[in-house]
């Protein structure tokens, strides 16, 4: 584990489309999948770092993902007065090995999840449509929704209308209803005739 300590943590920022959001990115793993907290009273049960970032004033929202965090700042506050704050916290906090996201997250999101009845099962025709819907979701809209430190996540399908979750920097973004609309119903149209309309929830 030398190397481990002996590498320092590089950590640099980038914009998103949503100009109260913005992504802290490090060479360090964080946390493998994804995990977004909108409340600090899930982020006082999951995440020690989101925890901690909760107690910054300017702080609303923390998305964990892979190598980086997204930030949703208070619209009151300016980001040249709190960026260097913020990257010099996750550094630190990064650099000392704390724990990022606790053990069973997200066993426990995936529960929270099938009883909310997202994984509610599709028969026949439309639990092949459905199949078809998730994988366009999963090979071409979420890199690029990751690339500017959001998420998405398909919620339900019914009669034609796709239900999203947006969550990180794409939640409360205006230009996520452009892309949502332009760019992904555009897309599960042509390739899944039956979508009609696809709507987005902000997670």
């Amino acid at each position: 584990m030398e190397t481990q300590t002996t590498t320092p943590i590089m950590l640099y920022t980038e914009q998103t489309p949503n100009p109260d959001s913005l992504k802290f990115v490090t060479n360090r793993m964080l946390h493998k999948g994804t995990a977004d907290f909108r409340s600090e009273e899930l982020a006082r049960e999951w995440s020690p770092l989101a925890s901690e970032l909760f107690k910054l004033p300017f702080v609303k929202g923390v998305y964990i993902c892979n190598n980086f965090v997204t930030i949703s700042k208070e619209m009151n506050y300016l980001w040249e007065d709190i960026t260097m704050k913020t990257k010099e916290f996750i550094k630190a906090y990064v650099s000392e090995g704390k724990v990022v996201i606790n053990e069973g997250f997200d066993e426990a999101m995936a529960k929270i999840e099938a009883e909310s009845g997202v994984a509610y099962k599709y028969e026949g025709e439309e639990a092949e449509l459905v199949k078809k819907i998730k994988e366009l979701i999963d090979k071409y809209v979420k890199p690029a929704v990751e690339m500017d430190g959001g998420n998405i996540e398909f919620k339900s399908f019914d009669k034609g209308v796709v239900s999203v979750i947006m969550q990180g920097s794409c939640s409360g973004c205006p230009s996520s209803t452009v892309t949502l609309k332009s760019g992904i119903e555009g897309m599960l149209k042509r390739m899944v005739p039956e979508v009609t309309e696809v709507v987005a929830e902000m997670g």
